[in-house]
């Protein structure tokens, strides 16, 4: 097999854009002997060079200089890794007007920018793919937008925050206080120091907004969807779950039923037969009901640095495969509409 090179530009080298260097390095041989493509980062964007990481990179990489990445007639993919919606959304943007495929963990610019982005990448013939965005490690947006494309899909649920998920696994298995376990939390570091979007279901409206355009074909903006998150709940609302035989979990929920779709972010009693009442701590899990396959559920580490790089690189290698037989433009397509 004759060997492709595919030149990345890496913006953001924070925790994920670590874990995304760390996992290509760690796998580089073996992904060549699977794809014959030798996938090399070429250039980062960061503000921070000097700050200690737990990889060597040679200092000549980095830029603080973002065209250098546009401009660049080499570099075949961007990887968007700087969070926030901006300047991420207009980098993307940018990098999509210069030719490049781009590649993103990035929830909330893809939940608030989801028709601009995939018309920007419809409209230069590239690629533009996010299954990290949601879900972090589980290929969950993969599976949906390609082997269960031929379901319609009926109802989607979600346990898509870590942080979350953690504190009332936490609350529920110890008998701990909310402000207990979000301090323990933010010093393991499984909750920001300003952990609101999480425990305020902000997070996870912008990952079920992403979820409802590929299920369901239709855009809902995070915040139309009606959101609530876990500070209210309490030892007694745990308790009296559990003498129920119930578990309390933030739920992402989507379903259609006479062709009107629901949705919602809200802590939710669960049985404890129910598949998602087993997920827990900073675990996630994606619970679809298809009218093809019936019930399906993926589960996994739904962040962190190395699962959310692998979904990432998974993202760079599909792409670098198709620049590999010259079909590097199609349009994802997803619950009857196009993406």
């Amino acid at each position: 097999m004759q060997k492709k090179t595919v030149k990345i530009g890496l913006m953001g080298f924070g925790n994920i854009g670590v874990g995304t260097y760390k996992a290509l390095d760690m796998n580089r041989s073996l992904i060549e002997a699977k794809t014959g493509i030798d996938f090399e980062i070429v250039k980062i964007l960061e503000k921070d060079v000097d700050r200690k990481r737990d990889v060597d990179v040679p200092r000549e990489k980095f830029t603080q200089d973002p065209d250098a990445l546009f401009a660049d007639p080499d570099i075949d993919i961007v990887i968007e890794l700087l969070g926030g919606v901006q300047p991420a959304s207009d980098f993307m943007l940018k990098a999509m007007n210069s030719g490049k495929h781009v590649v993103t963990a990035n929830k909330a610019a893809v939940a608030a920018n989801y028709d601009a982005l995939r018309k920007a990448a419809e409209d230069n013939k590239v690629l533009f793919r996010y299954e990290a965005s949601v879900a972090g490690g589980i290929p969950i947006l993969t599976a949906l937008s390609g082997a269960l494309l031929s379901n319609e899909f009926l109802e989607v649920l979600g346990i898509l925050n870590g942080t979350t998920n953690y504190i009332l696994t936490q609350m529920t298995e110890e008998g701990l206080a909310y402000d207990d376990v979000l301090k323990t939390a933010q010093e393991k570091g499984f909750a920001e120091a300003d952990p609101t979007a999480d425990v305020e279901g902000i997070d996870v409206a912008n990952k079920l907004s992403i979820l409802i355009s590929l299920v369901f074909g239709e855009r809902v903006a995070p915040e139309e969807i009606p959101t609530e998150g876990i500070t209210k709940i309490t030892k007694d609302d745990i308790e009296k779950a559990a003498a129920e035989g119930k578990k309390i979990k933030l739920v992402a929920s989507a379903k259609k039923e006479a062709g009107k779709l629901s949705y919602s972010v809200r802590p939710t009693l669960l049985p404890y037969a129910h598949p998602l009442a087993g997920v827990g701590n900073e675990f996630n899990a994606v619970f679809v009901t298809g009218n093809a396959v019936d019930e399906l559920m993926f589960y996994g580490k739904g962040a962190g640095p190395l699962p959310t790089g692998s979904a990432v690189m998974g993202d760079v290698i599909e792409i670098g495969k198709a620049i590999a037989k010259n079909a590097a433009y199609d349009t994802i397509v997803a619950g009857g509409k196009k993406a």
